[in-house]
């Protein structure tokens, strides 16, 4: 993996130290909450669930490439377990969250930011986590479920981080998020890796970026973060340039197919950061901001107005 360009912003900022050459690729913080769980669960099963998919995270390698440490990328999941359904059963809402830096800056941009409620499960106290990319669904469904679907947001986050770099550089990775989908457990409770189980869930994500009608999501995120972002420090005009191209072609999706969950999902988080962008426009510039955003992006309509009166 090569971002030299950040090799050192990302020392500076974080205060990372050298480790070995071709560390894992992620940095991921992970917490388990169980406060609502009923006094009958064995309370160590959340700590050690916290342990067990932190080291599943980061000390896995999810791509062929190599990562220097300082190049690992920064992600949290909560995970919080709803109801005990049943002996080491659980269900459950994960909140995933990755963040990449932008070149010449202290500022982190989020690159995910989204809460899935689709999460059913089964882990026994103590026990193994173990990932196949060739047999995911594994023995147990709802043992291979918790599995699966961390795997599945590591290669998401994987996969937009290097798109955010370079042009179809997460397809590599997004096409192993889709055979987890094609691949994923079966069973009673398992929900998320089908069309029939919402508009918003984790087949969708995955199958908006396998579309040939979405192909224009790379070119947004290179558009937004390299050619965007990443300038804002050098040529602020240029950089708003490059991502009202980029809701441009967002927008092109959007009138073409509304209600996409990639759109959704692109803009989580995205709102304050948006508008902060073209406060210091040109008047054309924030109002073309302004009229793409209110499109895009409608439940923080009242924000955009505000930053950008």
């Amino acid at each position: 993996m090569t971002k030299v360009f950040i090799a050192g912003l990302f020392l500076v900022t974080f205060g990372w130290l050298p480790h070995l050459a071709g560390a894992q690729e992620l940095q991921a913080r992970v917490s388990v909450s169980g406060v609502r769980m009923p006094s009958t669960v064995d309370k160590r099963t959340f700590q050690a669930l916290q342990t067990a998919l932190t080291d599943f995270l980061n000390n896995r390698k999810w791509t062929n490439e190599t990562y220097q440490p300082q190049e690992k990328i920064e992600c949290s999941f909560l995970l919080t377990l709803q109801t005990s359904v049943d002996v080491d059963t659980y269900s459950a809402s994960l909140v995933i969250q990755a963040a990449r830096p932008i070149y010449g800056t202290s500022y982190n941009s989020p690159l995910i930011n989204y809460q899935d409620n689709d999460i059913t499960f089964k882990y026994l106290l103590f026990s193994s986590l173990l990932f196949d990319d060739n047999r995911v669904q594994g023995t147990d469904p709802l043992v291979a479920n918790l599995t699966a679907i961390f795997a599945f947001y590591a290669y998401m986050i994987v996969g937009f981080d290097d798109e955010s770099f370079s042009l179809k550089g997460g397809d590599p990775y997004f096409q192993k998020g889709w055979n987890i989908v094609n691949n994923a457990p079966d069973g009673s409770g398992v929900k998320g890796w089908n069309a029939f189980d919402g508009n918003i869930n984790r087949y969708w994500l995955a199958e908006n970026l396998q579309n040939s009608r979405y192909s224009l999501i790379s070119d947004i995120y290179y558009q937004y973060f390299r050619q965007g972002l990443d300038q804002m420090t050098s040529d602020p005009d240029k950089a708003r340039a490059a991502v009202l191209t980029a809701l441009s072609d967002m927008d092109n999706i959007n009138q073409e197919t509304p209600g996409t969950m990639i759109r959704q999902f692109f803009f989580q988080g995205k709102s304050t950061e948006m508008g902060n962008l073209f406060v210091k426009a040109d008047p054309q510039g924030k109002a073309r901001a302004l009229d793409l955003l209110q499109r895009l992006d409608i439940s923080n309509i009242n924000k955009y107005k505000q930053l950008l009166k």
